[in-house]
């Protein structure tokens, strides 16, 4: 097959762009597999990719034989996807959320009532440090190459707006952070009004610094649904008891005595769940 100048591949947005060998290569890498194994992933993909193949089937390709090689580099290559099978609710990725700002020291609050200047408001996640209070809105998506666009900011700071105009949450915080988070992307409308009226957005590769990929990196606090080693009956009972984080897996061996799960397999799950969380 000829170079990635040749082959045009098509996105889960519907769009088309150029295929790169080399963006295939940093990704693998970037999962914890060394330079030779990514080369060798590349090297067997070269003759299967062609025009028009989507990047949906080139990531499948690459993740089994990733899995090959190694269980808990997969599973951190699966990070996009096992964060979209924290559904079909949106409450195990705000349940997630949460719990990733836990990490970095706040108290924090799921699916708290507020009462606002006109009406009350259910908000998401709730994160309280020292004198702040952050609410937080959460735009779960389970299909790729959908972005969040501008009339979701819009109409959550007409919410933050009614909350603040209150001025209850200011008797314990003398500070006010809103942010929207989600597993997908904004768009530039999305991002340039965010920006315009204070408004912080995490988003799957924003802000470039610190987006929720590098967090999720950073802390590794995994998901339960990016292991590898996990069946899906296994991934939705854990969801189904509210475990979320790869790291309570061994907490709760007693879900996969439920489930018949053999010890065999009980032990390479918690040996996988070890390895993907050390930092």
């Amino acid at each position: 097959m000829g170079n990635h100048e040749d082959i045009l591949i098509k996105k889960a947005s519907g769009k088309e762009e150029y295929f790169s060998f080399q963006k295939l290569r940093n990704s693998l890498i970037k999962s914890n597999a060394t330079f030779d194994e990514a080369e060798d992933i590349v090297q067997s993909l070269k003759a299967q990719i062609h025009q028009g193949i989507s990047t949906k089937k080139i990531y499948s390709m690459a993740f089994r034989l990733l899995k090959k090689q190694s269980t808990d580099n997969a599973s951190r290559y699966y990070l996009k996807q096992g964060i979209m099978e924290l559904g079909p609710s949106g409450f195990p990725f705000e349940k997630y959320i949460a719990e990733l700002f836990k990490a970095e020291g706040h108290a924090t609050e799921n699916g708290v009532i507020l009462q606002g200047n006109c009406v009350t408001h259910e908000i998401d996640v709730i994160c309280r440090k020292e004198d702040t209070i952050m609410l937080m809105e959460c735009k779960y998506k389970n299909i790729g190459g959908i972005s969040v666009d501008v009339k979701v900011p819009l109409y959550i700071h007409s919410r933050f707006q009614d909350i603040v105009e209150h001025g209850k949450i200011f008797e314990f915080h003398k500070n006010f952070k809103g942010w929207i988070v989600t597993n997908s992307r904004f768009t530039d409308d999305a991002l340039k009004f965010g920006k315009c009226r204070g408004i912080n957005l995490l988003g799957w590769d924003y802000p470039k610094t610190k987006s929720l990929k590098d967090i999720i990196d950073e802390t590794g606090l995994y998901p339960i649904t990016c292991l590898a080693t996990l069946t899906q009956v296994e991934k939705n009972a854990f969801l189904e008891r509210g475990v979320v984080l790869a790291r309570d897996i061994c907490k709760n061996r007693r879900i996969f005595e439920r489930l018949g799960t053999k010890n065999t397999r009980i032990e390479a799950i918690m040996k996988e769940s070890e390895k993907l969380c050390s930092k």
